[in-house]
């Protein structure tokens, strides 16, 4: 149970209620009577169907919304076809005909000679889908994505279950995330949709009880962290929430630390594997573990700036021009900097007053604060491009975050929770127009992020 006052309750995130029955705000949770149990059991039972199939419906509704409104005119296939652009070719690429390199790597963007620019776990599985089934090399890139973007929903879902989310809430916050301008990514012939999915279903069974589900995290850990570089950070998440829900006393007892956290650790180093096997490839084939990032460096100018997201000249104030996507790029960095200081003021006022269960949030909020840092400090160099995608992933985590926070609170009054329901869906109106004006412009071959 996910409470201020039952820290020993706390694996699987439960939702709790404010009680003021004594005059003083207090979080308990809601038992359920020992007649309802059959029908709580079978609810649970359901629950997890039940977000798997929100999962395929919304995922449909984005390739649907994509191929059929708004990808350019021509046969079904073609049309279809038309989410495979830019990145896929490289992911294409490396399917067709394997990792290869010049040493050093060549100092353009050149496929045929050095494209050890990409994380391996995407292009491997549409291969195996390819080989397995027969399908095109972009069929098995598309098909892989949005099987991805499935389980990622389908985890979306299974959290708002397990925390005991609103049906109405948990629309908002699925409307919240599917607006984002560059939500449709995840349906495209890209690697967000797996990362989003393996980073989940990673922090899903982690903090789930049971062998089997350290297995489960295990796997998607080694998924996550083959798909992008970001996930050999993500991979911490065990530890920075085995410290943070232990307490300071567990932290304190210096003695028991290898009791307290050593399966934490074990967690972070299993999780890693997907990044260090990359590595170790690289260097046994070409002597160099670092291939990756000197191609990225020679070919894309990437140059990290570890300490840009801290320089207000990486800060970007006016509304860019519509057909400018790297300025758009630019105010989306902006804009996610905002966010988090709003989300930090959200939860520092009401922790201030009581104990709201922060602390098993910390860890959405640190794999959120994970992949925008490392993302600027990459982009910093060309001028904040492709921010505008890299951003959506921490903005669907700070959106699960966020439902997990409000679900603890009872129902506010009704014109409340009117003008909220407002404010979320004039934001989400503009944020799809944008998405519209972006897959319209990407499904014709323009660069969008």
């Amino acid at each position: 149970m996910e409470t201020g006052v039952q820290l020993q309750q706390l694996m699987r995130f439960p939702s709790a209620q404010p009680d003021r029955s004594d005059g003083a705000p207090r979080w308990v949770s809601r038992d359920t009577p020992a007649s309802s149990a059959q029908a709580v059991s079978m609810n649970r039972k359901l629950h997890p169907l039940r977000a798997v199939a929100l999962g395929l419906i919304v995922m449909l509704v984005q390739v649907f919304l994509a191929v059929e409104l708004i990808a350019p005119e021509g046969p079904l296939s073609y049309r279809y076809n038309t989410l495979i652009q830019h990145d896929s070719y490289w992911f294409a690429n490396i399917i067709d005909r394997g990792y290869d390199t010049i040493l050093p790597p060549i100092d353009r963007k050149l496929m045929e000679v050095s494209n050890v620019a990409f994380f391996p776990a995407y292009p491997a599985i549409a291969g195996a889908l390819r080989h397995w089934f027969g399908f095109s090399t972009y069929d098995a890139l598309l098909v892989t994505a949005q099987t991805a973007a499935w389980g990622f929903w389908s985890y979306f879902f299974l959290f708002c279950d397990r925390w005991g989310v609103a049906p109405l809430l948990q629309f908002f916050g699925g409307f919240a995330v599917v607006a984002h301008p560059t939500a449709f990514f995840l349906v495209a012939g890209y690697s967000e949709s797996l990362f989003l999915m393996a980073l989940l279903g990673f922090i899903y069974w982690t903090t789930a009880s049971g062998r089997t589900a350290k297995v489960l995290a295990v796997g998607h850990g080694i998924v996550m962290s083959a798909t992008r570089i970001v996930g050999l950070p993500c991979a911490v998440f065990p530890f920075v929430r085995a410290i943070f829900e232990g307490g300071w006393e567990r932290l304190r007892d210096v003695r028991r630390w290898v009791g307290n956290y050593a399966g934490a650790v074990a967690l972070v180093a299993a999780a890693s594997l997907g990044t260090f096997g990359f590595f170790l490839y690289c260097l046994f084939r070409w002597g160099r573990w670092d291939l990756y990032m000197l191609t990225q460096e020679a070919g894309w100018a990437i140059e990290p700036d570890y300490l840009a997201v801290f320089k207000p000249e990486s800060y970007r104030w006016l509304v860019p021009p519509m057909n400018d996507p790297t300025q758009w790029s630019q105010m989306t960095m902006t804009a996610g900097a905002l966010c988090f200081v709003l989300v930090a003021l959200c939860e520092l006022i009401p922790a201030l007053r009581r104990r709201t269960g922060w602390q098993h949030r910390i860890g959405l909020y640190f794999a959120a604060v994970v992949t925008y840092f490392i993302a600027v400090s990459g982009v910093a160099s060309v001028q904040m491009e492709s921010m505008l995608r890299y951003q959506f992933c921490a903005h669907a985590l700070i959106v699960l975050a966020l439902l997990h926070f409000l679900a603890q609170f009872r129902p506010l009054p009704p014109a409340v929770r009117a003008f909220g329901m407002a404010a979320v869906a004039l934001l989400c109106a503009a944020g799809l127009s944008l998405q519209g004006w972006w897959i319209w412009n990407f499904t014709r071959g323009d660069w969008v992020a």
